[in-house]
């Protein structure tokens, strides 16, 4: 278990929340699974709900507004320095802000936004705030990752508005590309396969570490949700997609013995 109490490097995906029509059914799944212990905020925040590890913050719960018709859905967000210059090159290049910059509190500044081909993520300007304080143990981010239905635009945005580099692996089969900030890897950027339904759109997925992917995805099932296949191995670790029980979908993987496990892990 690693403990982090600085910001995150800019471009770097530091932070996700849900957001459900049912926020005490969504407390009590993801705590069942990950162990989190989630404290609400007060009204002045909609109570949303701060996840956390050993007392530091891994995720965060909210309830959807009634007035607002949004598709439950894990929301990525990338550290940045300057919400509103970020917000800017995004519509320079050719993206959209789904949500204008806002002030949270005192704990920071964040924007929704879109690429061109329609996957949306966040902004978050750190302030008391800084992200999530814990990796490398079972309940926390593992990984985020884009998948898009077109790939070279979303590629050629990513790059021009966060700087990032791309380590391909493609082949015959997939394409995908890691995401590097001066070549250390912060994410991944993938194109749907066209087995993928039509309608599922280009989309930011996030992975959790577990300790074992087999169990977690059996209690997700003995949760009310729904493993969409089976764990698989990869040479990352042991993963494997699965909806919670208001069907929003997320993975799960585990190290194994091509991955290793990550430095300061603690089971």
């Amino acid at each position: 278990m690693v403990f982090r109490d600085e910001p995150w490097p800019e471009g770097t995906p530091s932070w996700v929340d849900l957001m459900v029509p049912d926020q005490a059914k969504a407390v009590a799944f993801y705590s069942g699974l990950f162990g989190w212990d989630v404290q609400a905020g007060g009204e002045e925040t909609g109570f949303y709900g701060m996840a956390e590890l050993r007392g530091r913050p891994v995720a965060g719960i909210g309830q959807t507004p009634p007035d607002q018709d949004m598709p439950p859905v894990w929301t990525t967000y990338l550290s940045v320095s300057d919400v509103d210059k970020t917000a800017a090159s995004i519509t320079e290049a050719a993206g959209q802000i789904v949500v204008p910059v806002m002030e949270v509190l005192k704990e920071g500044r964040m924007a929704v936004a879109a690429d061109p081909a329609g996957a949306v993520f966040g902004l978050w300007e750190p302030g008391n705030h800084l992200g999530t304080q814990v990796t490398a143990a079972p309940g926390t981010l593992a990984w985020n990752e884009c998948m898009s239905r077109d790939y070279p635009a979303a590629k050629a945005f990513y790059e021009q508005v966060f700087g990032y580099g791309f380590q391909d692996l493609s082949n015959d089969d997939f394409t995908y590309a890691v995401l590097l900030l001066d070549g250390r890897p912060v994410g991944g950027l993938g194109a749907l396969p066209d087995s993928v339904p039509a309608e599922v759109p280009s989309n930011w997925s996030a992975y959790f570490s577990v300790a074992n992917a087999d169990e977690s995805a059996a209690k997700v099932v003995e949760l009310g949700g729904q493993a969409l296949g089976r764990p698989f191995d990869s040479p990352y670790g042991r993963q494997v997609r699965v909806l919670d029980d208001q069907g929003v979908p997320f993975l799960v993987i585990s190290p194994n013995e091509q991955s290793g496990k990550p430095e300061g892990w603690e089971d």
